[in-house]
């Protein structure tokens, strides 16, 4: 009999959204159940943190020392090492706290800020280990996490999505939110795979789904202060605060310009 693949699923600092996405899909469970042995998955029940696993899904920001140590320790013993989620991708909206006012931000937020010491920054996964595939979104589209664990049981390096979420709309159907109501989005700058969600229940998309190949951020910037944003740079940085220390970055990207 040939042993299953072992997997485990892990988190950092996040909502746990991405997880939820999953469990929402409960089809989705049960094929990762065929196709892997979970052997870590608190949220669904095993918890076997410090066993060797051949397929890593980690979900969250890094947050600290003491978490960079930990995912350290985790990339050793996985064979291959997979972020899950805007938050572990590219640092998530917890990024967007200023990274000097550590102190300060315990001190106003935590009654007992002494007990907080590792709460000193959220950054990306691949920020201090190497990765092996980055599945986008927030939360994730589960067909998408199925084919990745899928393409690496079989040895295919994982297909990553650099079309934009215009081209998505346009295959969908969706109308321009922006041509037709003149609502900020940020559909030309975000890689597509969340199916246009937003744009086809009438909103502006807000970049969950990480950087297209091709940007032009300048000229993003002018239409989003023509359809009255005042500070560009938000936008850009809602979920990508900390993409510019991501070394898998698109080259060209600076969330800060």
């Amino acid at each position: 009999m040939i042993a299953r693949a072992r997997f485990g699923l892990y988190r950092l600092s996040s909502c746990g959204g991405c997880q939820w996405a999953l469990f929402d899909e409960a089809e989705a469970v049960m094929e990762l159940s065929r196709l892997v042995d979970i052997v870590h998955w608190r949220s669904l029940g095993p918890s076997a943190a410090e066993v060797p696993v051949d397929i890593a899904l980690v979900e969250g920001s890094v947050s600290g020392p003491k978490a960079a140590r930990w995912l350290q320790s985790l990339r050793a013993r996985s064979g291959q090492l997979v972020s899950l989620g805007a938050c572990a991708t590219a640092g998530g909206p917890q990024a967007l706290r200023p990274q000097d006012a550590a102190l300060s931000w315990k001190a106003e937020r935590c009654a007992s800020p002494e007990y907080a010491p590792e709460i000193e920054w959220a950054d990306s996964v691949a920020h201090h280990v190497r990765v092996d595939v980055e599945i986008d979104g927030c939360p994730v589209n589960s067909a998408r996490v199925l084919r990745v664990v899928r393409d690496l049981l079989s040895g295919v390096a994982p297909r990553r999505e650099w079309n934009s979420v215009c081209i998505e709309c346009k295959r969908r159907l969706a109308v321009c939110v922006t041509v037709a109501r003149g609502l900020p989005c940020l559909g030309p700058l975000t890689r597509a795979g969340c199916g246009a969600l937003c744009p086809r229940q009438g909103r502006g998309c807000y970049g969950c789904f990480g950087r297209a190949e091709t940007l032009n951020q300048a000229a993003m910037q002018v239409c989003l202060r023509q359809a009255g944003v005042e500070d560009p740079r938000a936008h850009f940085d809602l979920f990508h605060a900390a993409a510019s220390a991501n070394p898998q970055a698109a080259e060209g990207w600076d969330a800060r310009r």
